[in-house]
């Protein structure tokens, strides 16, 4: 029986089917790995932890060397639901609601950087130049997702990383940065390995946090839920209260979360004024400004000198903050979008840009503010519906990268 068989299968039509099957077994392994890899540098690259956004130089890699345009499809399926895997119990959080409604939203939401990445993906480097194809194709795509519309949902965009693998060089670091992306898409690509790594060594032997401007100081709050929902008497009295305590030090500047006012009257201005009689001191604090139509998500300053919206949120949290749809139909309501408004604003002689939530997690926002050169980055976040993910975490990492990149010092300030 043995000798029958063995003898079978040195026949033509066995040798052929062998042929066939085992470069298409080891194909499937191929892109399998290349699949579980790709999940694997989601979740290491933003996982809130500054240092491993290097981690995230390699997605481009993955994706170049996938064998067909389904695998990269699924790479970078992989990789973005990985690097925003939080979103689904963050949704089921903002709106008590069971886990499926955030599951849908968090598939919806990679859907542009799925297709951006599938239409681009190329099979082979063009004809005379090795490799070059691929690598703008790649720039291509990430330009797409550093930038409006698409850029709306840009998030894990691996150009992040470059305040960390080149801090302080500013523009020429998220240069360099692109071009070693591009590089790991080419027959290259140890070569940029190489770089990255010795980059990232040297980095974090020798990485500190951005300093705090003098004089001024980021309150963090743990007001859960209730934070921009309670507008009674007692809260804001609350709030003046923790100000006041942080100015024993000279502090003449103090950075509240997103949202710590609530809605922003002229009741709320006058009894903040009231309350930092005697002091010289400016509160930056998050607030909701309402009209007819829509609401603006912004920052004020407040003094005893005066009060004054000091900026306006440009890019809200989409569908559940940012509801275009709603003024297209007529129905008005949802937070306005300033897509390109303010980039920076002026306070004391300071020029500050501000980052409030959403807006740390996308590229756009903070490269426009860093065009108008800025004294120091404001950040700010409410960040209570996050609960049991790393979001928060990814906010606040996204932010300090950038500000070592551009030697911006930085102040941050969140609810949870």
């Amino acid at each position: 029986m043995i000798p029958d068989i063995l003898a079978r299968s040195r026949h033509p039509a066995f040798s052929a089917l062998r042929g066939r099957s085992s470069p298409s077994i080891l194909a499937k392994l191929r892109s399998c790995l290349l699949v579980a890899l790709s999940i694997i540098v989601g979740m290491m690259a933003w996982s809130g932890q500054v240092l491993a956004l290097p981690v995230a130089t390699i997605f481009p890699a993955l994706w170049a060397h996938s064998p067909s345009r389904l695998v990269a499809a699924l790479v970078s399926s992989g990789y973005f639901l990985a690097a925003s895997r939080g979103l689904p119990q963050g949704v089921a959080n903002f709106y008590a609601a069971d886990f499926w409604p955030g599951l849908l939203l968090w598939i919806a939401a990679s859907f542009a950087f799925v297709a951006v990445h599938t239409v681009l993906w190329a099979r082979r480097p063009e004809e005379g130049h090795p490799g070059r194809g691929r690598a703008l194709r790649y720039l291509a795509a990430a330009a797409l997702m550093a930038t409006p519309p698409l850029g709306i949902t840009g998030w894990a965009h691996p150009l992040t990383a470059a305040g960390v693998l080149f801090p302080g060089w500013g523009w020429w670091g998220l240069a360099a940065t692109a071009t070693g992306l591009a590089m790991m898409t080419s027959r290259y690509w140890p070569a940029a390995v190489l770089a990255f790594a010795g980059f990232w060594l040297w980095s974090a032997a020798t990485w500190t946090q951005p300093d705090l401007p003098q004089g001024w100081k980021g309150v963090d709050l743990k007001y859960g839920a209730s934070l921009g929902r309670e507008g009674s008497l007692g809260h804001h009295r609350d709030l003046i209260a923790t100000v006041r305590a942080q100015t024993a030090d000279g502090t003449r500047f103090v950075v509240l979360p997103e949202s710590a006012l609530g809605f922003w009257t002229p009741t709320v201005a006058h009894l903040w004024q009231d309350g930092l009689q005697g002091m010289d001191l400016t509160v930056i604090a998050g607030a909701a400004v309402i009209d007819s139509r829509a609401y603006d998500n912004v920052m004020v300053a407040i003094s005893t000198d005066g009060a004054r919206v000091l900026y306006r949120e440009r890019m809200p949290v989409p569908v559940s903050m940012w509801q275009p749809w709603r003024a297209w139909t007529g129905q008005g309501g949802g937070a306005r979008a300033h897509l390109f408004d303010n980039p920076v604003v002026d306070l004391a002689s300071t020029r500050i840009a501000p980052l409030i939530c959403y807006e740390q997690l996308i590229l756009w926002p903070t490269l426009q503010s860093m065009l108008h050169s800025p004294d120091i980055i404001v950040a700010t976040g409410n960040g209570w519906w996050t609960a049991g993910t790393s979001i928060v975490a990814i906010q606040q990492v996204s932010a300090i990268a950038w500000a070592k990149l551009f030697s911006v010092r930085i102040v941050t300030a969140f609810n949870i």
